[in-house]
């Protein structure tokens, strides 16, 4: 199950300290691929967005890059399955989202963490409007989305968020558990 769908991956593009994070990136690669999964990403060629699409591509699978013209052109990685490209970030989240059949969030910075809460909104929009639901998930990898976590628990407890949007948001300990998760997602 979850082949031929696209799998948003936000991460970033750069590299962290942490070789566990890049170990995960890679796992999610592979999987990817050996899934018949497809990748969408924001088609860098820098940080862990690089290690991304080059296992993916090397497992033989497919890799879109959703890439801009506001950032420069040597940034873009070069050999991508399909090459989308925008006027601007905004444009870029909107693209992205609109590939995608599910999304996933690895350990990031700001453009990850902007790209993830803009998605969560926009689901919840579709919840609203009972439309299809896109899923949404992050790799919790070390505990890095625990303050996420908290701080949607507490957004709750406040009265700034309703109890029926949690589930927008699955929070995955590891690849594997990501993995039985999206299968789960397409089975339904």
């Amino acid at each position: 199950m979850g082949a031929g769908k696209k799998i948003l991956v936000y991460l970033g593009a750069t590299m962290p300290a942490d070789s566990s994070y890049t170990d995960a990136v890679a796992e999610l690669g592979a999987g990817l691929a050996q899934r018949g999964m497809s990748l969408v990403f924001g088609g860098s060629a820098e940080g862990t967005m690089t290690i991304l699409a080059d296992v993916v591509l090397q497992h033989g699978g497919e890799a879109i890059g959703v890439f801009t013209r506001a950032l420069p052109p040597e940034f873009l990685y070069q050999g991508l399955t399909q090459t989308i490209m925008t006027d601007d970030l905004v444009e870029r989240k909107m693209e992205m989202f609109r590939q995608a059949d599910a999304i996933i969030a690895l350990p990031g910075s700001f453009g990850t963490w902007d790209e993830l809460f803009d998605a969560l909104e926009r689901v919840k929009i579709d919840k609203i409007h009972r439309r299809q639901v896109k899923p949404v998930a992050v790799l919790n990898l070390n505990g890095f989305y625990d303050g996420v976590a908290e701080l949607l628990r507490r957004s709750i407890q406040d009265g700034y968020t309703s109890s029926d949007y949690v589930e927008l948001l699955f929070m995955a300990r590891n690849v594997p558990e990501l993995f039985d998760w999206l299968e789960a997602q397409f089975a339904r």
